[in-house]
């Protein structure tokens, strides 16, 4: 008899529960994915309370105060605060999102849930592996190609054709989008995905870049770019507003432009 069930280490269990601050004045419960690959442990969800009174507005804010007063070896990435660097995208009260610019005061719940970005492999806790997406990335070339001789002083830019960029400069890379695409799920080894796809429309609509062909070349496959279904969670869940399914439909259309 075929049985259907989870790997034993895909298992989430119940983990530690903290004890609740002494003299807090407004608790409020965290319960966080932990997974350590060094002890061959299953992962599991350990809880924490925090005294919101005594700890910054943002989800990041209480990670960082339960890593320094409560358990140390919490694991999570962070760099900048302010929503640039991405470093610390993870997945919050069931919704991808950057945990530095994301409110206490917007999670809906009482208990906050966090857990890493969904279908990547983990490295520890809340820490996902995006070697992959990075590949990814850099395989769009995420740079400007030009063939003509450089100018004397800079590549000139008008004032309409650097407005075409907005909405997509701004993209910081947390890989958030492409983490919350079924299609990325299903296909991620071949499909670019959205953050990747919002990337290499960046560098092909940018008037001082010379490699279109070349990028549309590149993309022209049946994966690379078509496994896009116009879902629309990457453009539900990115935490800078921008809207990957968008830019996906315009390599579409240029697809299909240049065909005619």
């Amino acid at each position: 008899m075929v049985e259907f069930t989870l790997p034993k280490n895909s298992k989430v269990t119940v983990g530690k529960s903290w004890p609740k601050p002494e003299g807090a004045s407004k608790l409020r419960k965290f319960q966080i994915y932990r997974w350590d690959p060094d002890t061959g442990a299953n992962p599991r969800v350990d809880t924490y309370w925090i005294d919101v009174d005594d700890c910054g507005p943002m989800v990041l804010d209480a990670l960082i105060k339960i890593k320094n007063e409560i358990d140390p070896t919490l694991t999570f990435r962070r760099s900048c605060r302010e929503g640039i660097c991405g470093s610390c995208a993870m997945n919050i009260d069931g919704a991808n999102t950057l945990a530095c610019i994301f409110g206490l005061d917007e999670v809906d719940n009482e208990t906050v849930k966090i857990y890493p970005l969904p279908h990547m492999p983990v490295v520890k806790d809340l820490v996902p592996d995006l070697t992959h997406i990075y590949a990814q990335h850099a395989a769009t070339m995420p740079w400007l190609e030009t063939k003509t001789a450089r100018p004397e002083h800079e590549w000139r830019q008008s004032i309409e054709d650097r407005k075409k960029l907005d909405g997509l400069y701004e993209c910081v890379m947390c890989a958030s989008c492409s983490t919350a695409c079924p299609s990325y799920w299903w296909n991620g080894d071949r499909y670019l995905g959205p953050a990747a796809l919002l990337h290499a429309y960046r560098w092909i609509i940018d008037s001082r870049d010379e490699a279109t062909a070349e990028r549309l070349d590149f993309l022209e496959d049946p994966f690379r770019l078509y496994r896009c279904h116009t879902i629309m969670n990457c453009a539900k869940t990115c935490p800078k507003g921008l809207n990957p399914a968008k830019a996906i439909a315009e390599i579409k259309k240029m697809m299909v432009e240049r065909v005619v």
